[in-house]
């Protein structure tokens, strides 16, 4: 593994903090972490892992916390939680036969669909709404899909889940957020197994970037359970908005 100097650790430092604590509100804080780990000059697929366990550490956090508060109590959270774990793992291996190239163009256009029916359904997340699928089933699928998308590519999961939790379980933004977490987790973990496996992690960038999520990813979560939707749904819109973009530019550029 390439040796960092102090300088580029404290900036990982900075890089895990920030995206630690939009992590913890919204998901997406992989805009910051992923680039920051890249512009050491880390191979990518190094880079990956490496965010993986930093950020395992940074939502385990949150999870803990959002626990705590009562968040983690949806029917079918568990079972989401295993199948997204084991989902996660084999994403994790199909990256290295796969093709991403579909992925990359097909994201920005899902991400700017999220986006907007965000924004123009104001009442989104406010308030329980009704559930319209079964949580084990609904537990089922989108642990196997999403769970599978966050080990093979990852970019907007968390804004994925919030969507599906929202509109098909009819949880308010706060529960929502508790749930994408755990599932969140769950994938991250998984994935991270194989990319160990695959000695794909520099352990001191992430060391000094668990630093500084531990510490935003407590700030962010503390937020979340004081202030709920009113400051969930302008950081998420604003998160994806930015994915989006980041995304769509990287596709066009490529």
């Amino acid at each position: 593994m390439t040796d960092l100097s102090p300088v580029a650790l404290g900036w990982l430092f900075l890089a895990g903090f920030a995206g630690g604590f939009i992590d913890a509100i919204a998901g997406g804080g992989g805009l910051i972490t992923v680039p920051a780990l890249l512009a050491t000059g880390m191979p990518p697929q190094v880079a990956l892992g490496t965010n993986k366990l930093q950020s395992a550490c940074g939502t385990a956090i949150a999870v803990w916390r959002y626990a705590k508060a009562g968040l983690m109590k949806t029917p079918g959270l568990r079972l989401a939680v295993v199948v997204a774990f084991l989902a996660s793992m084999a994403g994790a291996h199909a990256v290295s036969i796969l093709s991403k190239d579909l992925l990359k163009q097909l994201i920005p256009w899902l991400l700017a669909a999220v986006a907007v029916y965000t924004a123009l359904n104001r009442r989104f997340g406010v308030e329980t709404g009704r559930r319209k699928m079964s949580p084990v089933w609904f537990a089922v699928l989108f642990g196997i899909a999403l769970g599978f998308y966050d080990g093979f590519f990852g970019p907007g999961t968390g804004s994925f889940w919030m969507l599906a939790v929202v509109a098909l379980l009819g949880l308010e933004l706060r529960g929502a957020t508790g749930y994408t977490k755990a599932a969140n987790l769950a994938s991250n973990l998984g994935s991270l197994a194989v990319f160990l496996a695959y000695g794909s992690v520099h352990f001191a960038a992430a060391g000094a970037m668990i630093g500084g999520q531990l510490i935003g990813a407590r700030l962010g979560s503390g937020l979340v359970i004081r202030q709920g939707a009113g400051l969930i749904r302008p950081v998420f819109l604003t998160v994806v908005f930015a994915m989006t973009a980041k995304l769509g530019w990287d596709a066009w550029r490529g």
